[in-house]
C-alpha cells in the first residue's frame, strides 16, 4: 500500500460515512496574521469549530499539507519532519466519541490492515477540575475486549500535557471563553527492545523509539469560564488528525520514516549525489531530504527567500539543508529537487505545476548563500588576517562557486562580529561556526534576546515566534 493508496482509502472510507471532501488549504494562509504556515488540518476550520456553519455541512474530510517550523531543530532523527500531510475528519456538532473511535479503529485495522496487536491507546486521565474521559475509555474497552485483548494492557492514561487540546495548550493557559477538550491517541509499537536510557519502563509516550503516535482524535467538549472552571459545550466537535508519513511507517512496519516507500527514492537520490550510503550519514541525509521537501512546497506557494516571516523560514530551510549538503560534499542539487517533485507528483500536482519556479527559487538562494558566505569570509579575514589562509573556494555541481569550509584551524572572533554575521549576512550561529569562526555563545544568545526584544517593541511581532536554527 502506497502513500496515495492510504489517501484514497481514507477519503473513500469517510465519504461512505456521510463526510464531504474539502480542499487542501494553501500552506500559507491568506488574511491570517496569527500564523506563518498551516500547521494542522484543523487550522483553516477554526471558525467552524467555534460555531460558524460550514457550507459543506457537519461532516468533513480532507488531506492537508502542513508545515511546522518548531520542529526544524528536531529533524535528523528517524521520525520528525517539518512538512507532512495530515489526514483529517471532523464532526461539527454531529457524531461524537463512539462513532469516531469505532471508525478510526476500523480504518486502521481493516482498511490499512495494521495488526491490532501493535496498537496501543491513550486516554485523558482527568484533573481536579476536569473529569477523566470515561466515555472514550468505555468505547475503547468494548473494542479491545471484542478484539480478544486485555484493556488494562492496551489503554494507558495521561494528563493535560499529553491528552488535552486547546489553541492555548494546557487548561491553565486557556483564556475564558476558549473551547478545548480531551483527546485520545493511537500508538504503533515497533518490534524493538526498550532503551533503558529513556527510563526503566517503556510506554506509548516514551522517547526510546519503540512507539510512534499515528493518530489523534480531539473531542472539543468544554469551554473555560471566567472563574477558571469548565462547562460542557452544547455543541461538541470531533477533530481527527493522522500524519500520512507515520501511518505509512506503521503500514510498512518501518521504524525510520525516511526509509518508507515515500521517502526512499529521495534518500537514494541524495545518497547518490553525495556518494555515501544512508547508513553512514543518516542524520545529515534526513535533514537534506526534509528541508528541501519543505522548501519545494513553500516555494510552490509563491514564498521567496527573505529575512522576514515565511521568507525567513524558507531561507533558513534552504541554507540549513545546504550546510548538510556541503558538509557531505554534495553534487548536483538540481537533481535532488527533480527527484522530490517526481516523488510527490502523484499526490500533489502543485509541485509539478510550479516545478520551474521551485527550482529557480532554490537554486537562486543557493547562489545567494554562496555569495553571502564569501562576503562573510572576506569581512572576517580583513579584520582577522590569520583567517585568510584558511578559506578554500571550490566550484562544483552547477558551476557555482561556494565555500568548501575546510579550515587548517579555527579563528576566534568577537561576539559583536559574530552578531554582525547573523544580523547583516543572515548566518545562523551554526552556520557561522561551520565557517570556522568561534565566539562566546552565551554572549551571543544574550545579544539575540536583546535584538528580539527590540524587534517586538518596534512592531515586528512575528520575529520572536520563529525558533532560531542553531
Amino acid at each position: 500500500m502506497t502513500a496515495k493508496d492510504i489517501i484514497d482509502t481514507y477519503i473513500s472510507f469517510f465519504e461512505e460515512r456521510g463526510h464531504k471532501k474539502i480542499e487542501n488549504s494553501p500552506l500559507v494562509l491568506q488574511n491570517d496574521p496569527t500564523t506563518l504556515f498551516t500547521s494542522a488540518g484543523m487550522q483553516p476550520l477554526v471558525p467552524y469549530l467555534l460555531g460558524k456553519e460550514h457550507p459543506e455541512g457537519k461532516r468533513l474530510v480532507n488531506v492537508q499539507n502542513c508545515f511546522r517550523a518548531q520542529d526544524i531543530d528536531e529533524v535528523g532523527d528517524n521520525r520528525h519532519t517539518t512538512f507532512f500531510r495530515m489526514l483529517g475528519n471532523w464532526s461539527l456538532g454531529d457524531y461524537f466519541k463512539k462513532e469516531e473511535v469505532s471508525w478510526f479503529w476500523e480504518f486502521l485495522t481493516q482498511k490499512l490492515t495494521i495488526p491490532k496487536e501493535r496498537l496501543y491507546i491513550t486516554v485523558f486521565k482527568g484533573t481536579n477540575e476536569i473529569p477523566k474521559d470515561e466515555e472514550a475509555e468505555q468505547v475503547w474497552k468494548e473494542i479491545i475486549l471484542q478484539e480478544g485483548m486485555n484493556p488494562k494492557e492496551r489503554i494507558l492514561y495521561y494528563g493535560t500535557k499529553k491528552n488535552w487540546w486547546s489553541r492555548s495548550g494546557v487548561p491553565e493557559n486557556m483564556p475564558a471563553g476558549e473551547p478545548g477538550g480531551p483527546d485520545t491517541e493511537v500508538f504503533y509499537r515497533f518490534n524493538i527492545e526498550h532503551n533503558p536510557a529513556f527510563g526503566d519502563v517503556c510506554h506509548p509516550n516514551c522517547d526510546c523509539g519503540r512507539f510512534m503516535e499515528i493518530a489523534n482524535s480531539v473531542f472539543m467538549q468544554y469551554v473555560k469560564q471566567e472563574n477558571g472552571s469548565f462547562k460542557e459545550l452544547p455543541k461538541k466537535n470531533v477533530d481527527f488528525g493522522g500524519g500520512l508519513e507515520r501511518l505509512l511507517a506503521a503500514v510498512e512496519n518501518m521504524q525510520d520514516v525516511f526509509q518508507t516507500s515515500l521517502f526512499a527514492p529521495i534518500v537514494a537520490g541524495i545518497s547518490h549525489a553525495i556518494n555515501k550510503p544512508y547508513s553512514e550519514e543518516s542524520k545529515e541525509i534526513r535533514i537534506i531530504a526534509d528541508h528541501f521537501i519543505s522548501a519545494c512546497f513553500i516555494a510552490a506557494n509563491d514564498v521567496i527567500p527573505s529575512n522576514k516571516e515565511q521568507g525567513y523560514i524558507l531561507r533558513r530551510l534552504i541554507r540549513r539543508g545546504l550546510d548538510s549538503f556541503y558538509q557531505l560534499q554534495g553534487g548536483n542539487l538540481s537533481e535532488i529537487i527533480e527527484t522530490i517533485v517526481d516523488q510527490y507528483k502523484n499526490t500533489d500536482q502543485i509541485l509539478l505545476t510550479k516545478f520551474e519556479h521551485i527550482k529557480n527559487t532554490i537554486l537562486a538562494e543557493e547562489n545567494s548563500y554562496s555569495q553571502t558566505r564569501r562576503n562573510a569570509r572576506k569581512l572576517i579575514t580583513r579584520k582577522y588576517p590569520s583567517a585568510s589562509h584558511s578559506a578554500r573556494v571550490q566550484a562544483e555541481g552547477l558551476g557555482q562557486a561556494r565555500i568548501g569550509d575546510e579550515l587548517k584551524g579555527q579563528v576566534e572572533i568577537s561576539t559583536e562580529d559574530a552578531f554582525v554575521l547573523y544580523t547583516a549576512h543572515g548566518l545562523s550561529p551554526a552556520q557561522i561556526k561551520s565557517l570556522g569562526f568561534l565566539f562566546n555563545e552565551d554572549e551571543f544568545v544574550q545579544k539575540m534576546k536583546e535584538h528580539q526584544q527590540r524587534s517586538k517593541m518596534s512592531g515586528t511581532k512575528k520575529f520572536d515566534r520563529v525558533k532560531e536554527i542553531r
